[in-house]
């Protein structure tokens, strides 16, 4: 029996559902019963009757799931797939930052850990962060954490005046200008998008045709007829937009746009989560309530 087959037997017998991130393997991808962002797979997570919710993402996905499903089994088959950017702001270093701002609200991107969620108003995915700005009132200070490049993009599109968290992800930060006008002269013609995330996003704007969320990507996958893309962000979403497209040529800005972390979880992995119902993920009740306000919020948006 292939390992495939084993994990789909186990999933049976587990009564589990498999949730994958758009960065995830393109095996895993193949496999999961939803593959999408973050925001797509909060969703999912809440509307599914499983009991038991196998994770392929990274640790920050798997709270969000359990926080949102308190009564379900939530496994996150490999406890090393973390993720850089949650790893830029911690809850005391946000308390701290709400101090020196008395009465400011705090939107969080879902990139960040259970106990930073439960210290933000709202959460937010990059497909959804325009919307949840727009929601705070307008009198009101903003404190948008940890993605530094993200929250430029949103403040430019707002135009409201926000705080901004100095972190951003290792893997879209590297994403420059000057590759962009490197993809323009060896492209010519190609449409360039680019997840909100890249440091190149909100530095070149006029240079990038649109600035998409990862879910917003696939949807322009879809629906493309023009005979190449140069694609800026994680280059694990090429397999998806390719297998959607592919009469279309989909060309990553940078081949080398890899999340270490994204590629922490193999079909072994999978396999043996399910047969071992390992590694449960658990969030303290207490964070998980008050987690639980600004997520809402977030999935309701």
């Amino acid at each position: 029996m292939s390992l495939a087959e084993e994990i789909v037997r186990w999933k049976e017998e587990r009564h589990a559902v498999l949730l994958a991130h758009n960065y995830q393997r393109p095996e895993v991808q193949d496999l999961a019963d939803f593959v999408g962002d973050s925001l797509y797979l909060s969703r999912r997570a809440m509307e599914s009757d499983k009991p038991v919710i196998v994770f392929a993402g990274v640790r920050f996905m798997a709270e969000t799931a359990k926080i949102l499903n308190p009564t379900r089994t939530v496994l996150l088959p490999d406890l090393k797939a973390g993720c850089g950017l949650a790893d830029a702001i911690t809850a005391e270093q946000l308390r701290a930052w709400k101090a020196a701002h008395p009465g400011a609200v705090v939107v969080a991107y879902i990139n960040t850990s259970a106990e930073v969620k439960a210290e933000a108003d709202y959460c937010c995915t990059s497909s959804n962060a325009i919307k949840i700005v727009e929601q705070v009132p307008a009198d009101r200070e903003i404190l948008f954490l940890p993605d530094m490049f993200l929250g430029d993009y949103v403040r430019k599109r707002t135009g409201r005046k926000m705080h901004l968290w100095v972190g951003d992800c290792p893997v879209h930060a590297k994403l420059r200008p000057e590759e962009v006008a490197r993809a323009r002269a060896e492209h010519p013609g190609a449409p360039l998008i680019a997840h909100p995330e890249c440091g190149c996003a909100s530095q070149v704007l006029p240079e990038v045709d649109r600035v998409l969320s990862t879910d917003g990507m696939v949807r322009f996958a879809e629906e493309t007829r023009v005979p190449e893309v140069v694609v800026a962000t994680e280059v694990g979403i090429l397999h998806r937009m390719r297998h959607l497209n592919p009469t279309t040529r989909f060309t990553p800005l940078d081949a080398g746009a890899i999340c270490p972390y994204m590629k922490e979880i193999g079909l072994e992995d999978i396999r043996d989560s399910l047969v071992h119902l390992q590694h449960r993920i658990d969030v303290a009740p207490d964070v998980a309530a008050k987690a639980r306000r600004a997520l809402d919020r977030m999935v309701a948006a």
